[in-house]
């Protein structure tokens, strides 16, 4: 079954388009190396919490968006190995492909599909 490297980040929203630019040149590099699908989302109705909610997980400010995002391997073998060609792929480093946005407070994982309807 398939493997899912998930993401939550806070993105500015000026730098929205960046974000895509970024996404996308992203997409194209993780599929090069095993990745089956990427998908980006572009908080749209993402509330506040009490206790928990994404924008407290990722310590979201005024002027930021959340973003959730994954990335399909076909499995967790395909995505060890993808992911560690990734990282060492001149094209992802930060010279190369800066983040905008702050990575420090990126949250990401890597989970078990269990079920796929």
């Amino acid at each position: 079954m398939d493997y899912i490297d998930g993401f939550v980040v806070a993105v500015p929203e000026a730098n929205k388009q960046k974000y895509i630019d970024h996404a996308v040149t992203a997409a194209a590099v993780f599929k090069e190396h095993g990745a089956l699908r990427l998908v980006e989302c572009w908080g749209d109705d993402v509330p506040d919490g009490v206790q928990t909610s994404f924008p407290q997980s990722v310590k979201c400010c005024e002027g930021e968006t959340v973003v959730f995002s994954w990335i399909v391997w076909p499995s967790r073998e395909a995505r060890d190995a993808g992911m560690e060609k990734v990282m060492s792929d001149p094209r992802m480093s930060e010279e190369n492909h800066p983040m905008p946005f702050d990575g420090n407070r990126l949250i990401y994982g890597g989970f078990q599909m269990l079920v796929n309807e």
